[in-house]
């Protein structure tokens, strides 16, 4: 598709220029980013920083971006829910890699390295409350996957079959891991 222009009502902007619901601009976000749900994880994260030189904060959309040693970071919440996550993965793509003038995406696009921390539930017994998982895939169940055009990897076909599996999922009642 050639490069359109975005309507008003597909890239809001704030009267500074900055994104609608996260309120930032470009130069307020770092390659490497930190998304924590809850406001006030971010700065307990923040506070390890050498500098901070931003804090934003719009609803539960708290940004702090700053330097730890040779890095800069931004920590961003997200608030609860995935509908939240995917305006925060949206917007902080619109502020970088669309051009706020012409409202088209830029010829040079910029790609962040996002970590997600947060708090889960396991469905292991033997992993014990408020024990430390790293996660190399997410799953989740409502629905919003299909709103992307997603091609997936064997692998994420194949755990997408066993989990269908193993919760007893078929065609029928099935909208989320039905790949």
């Amino acid at each position: 598709m050639p490069n359109q222009q975005l309507a008003e009502t597909d890239l809001i902007l704030n009267s500074d220029g900055s994104i609608y619901h996260l309120h930032l601009r470009e130069e307020h976000i770092a390659d490497n980013v930190i998304v924590v749900g809850d406001q006030g994880r971010v700065s307990e994260i923040s506070k390890h920083f050498d500098i901070i030189e931003t804090k934003i904060h719009n609803r539960e959309f708290v940004t702090h971006t700053g330097v730890l040693g040779k890095n800069r970071i931004t920590v961003l919440s997200t608030g609860i829910g995935t509908d939240n996550i995917d305006i925060v993965i949206n917007e902080l793509d619109a502020a970088i890699n669309i051009d706020h003038q012409t409202r088209k995406a830029k010829l040079q696009l910029r790609k962040l390295n996002i970590v997600r921390i947060g708090t889960s539930g396991a469905l292991q017994a033997d992993i014990p409350v408020g024990s430390h998982v790293i996660s190399q895939f997410g799953l989740g169940l409502d629905g919003l996957l299909h709103f992307y055009e997603y091609k997936f990897n064997d692998l994420e076909r194949e755990l997408g079959e066993k989990i269908g599996h193993h919760l007893q999922l078929n065609s029928r009642n099935c909208n989320t891991l039905c790949l």
